[in-house]
């Protein structure tokens, strides 16, 4: 309950339609209430006598009220959707700027899978629960209770038949209701594997028809698919029984009734009219607690996903601000003091170990090292993607986390290994750099990225469409424009994570020289072949998480063991046993 306290803060700016919705079912309950009285005085004084003016007016009446509760219903509906479905809009906006606000630590405990259902299916959970749960959760205890009042004020004796028959329905509901409470949990999980598997399925759609896997691929799907299904079989199997257990003690409350009510009615203890007026009553007794039950199974669904929804809310990022953070980057000096690192605190092992590393302004610095020597990780503590798990990561001499952090991410520009682009032009893409950006200025980032050659040869250049994610253009390209992208930005520190893999050695050795020329810019590139970085003012070699050599080309081609395997690998071939290239 805990959790729908707080997930029902979000619909605080509906509350004014909520309160409207709720007042418009009570007075749909009075309306309703007034009916079978009307229809008491109708079957008692004016069918047997024939008279037709109490039958007309009580008639009159009952369609008066029937015609007000079904307007009232209306209205009803009219802000119920409006408060509901502004509720599951701010729910969505809180999610997703809670997302946004996220660290790299913090995405590392939710897969994208899970983001998805929790924005999606989770809210949309919450959505019908009020849509649908508004109405019973208010219209079931006032019927309930005004039932029972009047059905006292008919025949109190006959009233013992709700003593018996509402406490054994209630217990029936409770106990499925507890059954199923925690099979929705477990709904929503298969519902993240479903979607995970989809979502992996379709962004390797490609490989999967390169490779020819459609058929193992519809053996993960249908496994998945078949966890849902049995999953939703399991729970529905206790849901479905809320009817049925309505139905056995509703029709056998009526047998109750009718038996004993049949015998008042013959030593005069009660007449036809008011044994009809009692029935209604009961039937609307019975009915408010049935949609009690099902307000709770609804509830029960949708406390599983509060508790999701909640998980993302009050996710804290790990990464904050000082309390009077530095607002301003004085410029792309990198020291590195004694830094070790921990994707997990529970890690046995550090991702990098005891790092001490300085690197000057305007530097441009090579780094290299065999598959997962944490090259990346190494320079994703400098934005401060992540914390330093010990030592000390600064940048313009000062430690990173004095610093403000988007003024911090603002000075380092960071073309990521895993090219991304938005759908969207080409245009809106190279913004993402500089907003207010002239043409100018894009096409001269271009030009240095040696993008332009092939932006010229497009109809509408700038204004291209990259389709979704960038499908429209090749690896190369994508990689040519992230890199355009990061240089608008004009930032004090420049990082090349492996971005140049897909282009070809002219264009690459056309980008470096272009790079060369931002001499206030602290450059690091890392990289697999030797070329890449063998112009650099430095070398950093990385091995197991821990600096192995730092140098000139010329300094650790004379003296590092490690550098000569790679650069006799690549640069000469290594006819031996291809020792260095396994290194």
């Amino acid at each position: 309950m805990q959790d729908l306290r707080m997930i029902f803060r979000y619909g605080k700016p509906y509350r004014r339609d909520c309160f409207a919705a709720v007042g418009l079912v009570f007075i749909e309950c009075v309306f309703e209430m007034i009916i079978p009285m009307l229809m008491s005085t109708l079957v008692d004084e004016g069918v047997p006598g024939h008279n037709m003016a109490v039958i007309m007016r009580q008639g009159g009446l009952m369609i008066l009220c029937a015609a007000l509760s079904l307007v009232t219903g209306q209205l009803y509906a009219r802000y119920a959707a409006r408060f509901s479905n502004g509720f599951a809009a701010e729910l969505r906006t809180a999610e997703y700027a809670a997302v946004q606000r996220f660290d790299f630590a913090n995405l590392d405990r939710f897969s994208d899978a899970s983001l998805v259902t929790r924005m999606t299916t989770d809210v949309t959970v919450m959505l019908n629960a009020v849509n649908s749960g508004l109405r019973p959760l208010v219209r079931s205890p006032v019927m309930l209770f005004m039932g029972l009042g009047m059905a006292c004020l008919l025949s109190p004796r006959l009233t013992v038949v709700f003593l018996v028959t509402t406490p054994i329905l209630a217990a029936v509901l409770a106990w499925i209701v507890t059954r199923v409470g925690p099979l929705y949990g477990r709904q929503q999980g298969a519902v993240d594997h479903l979607n995970g598997r989809i979502q992996e399925s379709l962004t390797a759609i490609r490989a999967i028809k390169a490779f020819v896997r459609g058929d193992y691929e519809n053996e993960q799907f249908d496994a998945v698919n078949t966890e849902l299904s049995d999953a939703s079989t399991e729970t529905f199997r206790f849901a479905v029984l809320n009817l049925p257990a309505f139905q056995t003690v509703m029709y056998t409350a009526i047998v109750c009734i009718l038996w004993f009510g049949g015998n008042f009615i013959l030593t005069g203890d009660m007449t036809v009219g008011q044994l009809t007026a009692f029935l209604s009553y009961v039937l609307q007794v019975l009915n408010s607690v049935m949609m009690f039950s099902g307000v709770f199974l609804q509830m029960s669904r949708s406390l599983a996903s509060a508790r999701r929804i909640r998980e993302v809310l009050t996710e804290k990022p790990d990464l904050a601000n000082a309390a009077a953070p530095e607002t301003v980057v004085a410029s792309g000096q990198l020291d590195f003091e004694n830094v070790s690192f921990k994707y997990n605190a529970a890690a046995e092992k550090s991702a990098l170990s005891d790092i001490t590393l300085h690197i000057p302004a305007g530097a441009t610095v090579g780094i290299i090292g065999g598959t997962g020597a944490a090259k990346t990780t190494l320079v994703q503590l400098i934005p401060r993607l992540y914390d330093a798990t010990a030592g000390t990561v600064m940048v313009g001499g000062r430690d990173v986390r004095d610093y403000d952090l988007t003024a911090l991410r603002d000075a380092v520009g960071i073309v990521l290994q895993k090219n991304l682009l938005f759908t969207g032009t080409i245009r809106e893409n190279l913004q993402w750099g500089n907003p207010d950006a002239t043409d100018e200025e894009l096409w001269a980032a271009c030009r240095a990225a040696h993008a332009d050659e092939f932006l010229q040869r497009m109809p509408q250049g700038l204004d291209t469409d990259l389709g979704q994610g960038g499908c429209n253009v090749s690896g190369g390209q994508k990689q040519r424009l992230c890199i355009a992208r990061t240089l608008l930005k004009h930032p004090k520190v420049l990082i090349f994570d492996d971005s140049t893999s897909a282009v070809d050695t002219a264009t690459e050795s056309g980008i470096r020289h272009a790079l060369a020329e931002l001499t206030d810019v602290t450059k690091l590139i890392i990289a697999q072949r030797i070329s890449s970085v063998q112009s650099a003012d430095l070398i950093v070699i990385l091995e197991d998480g821990r600096l192995h050599a730092v140098g000139t080309h010329a300094e650790l081609l004379a003296k590092d063991t490690i550098y000569q395997e790679i650069y006799n690998s690549q640069m000469k071939g290594d006819g031996a046993d291809g020792e260095g290239i396994r290194r």
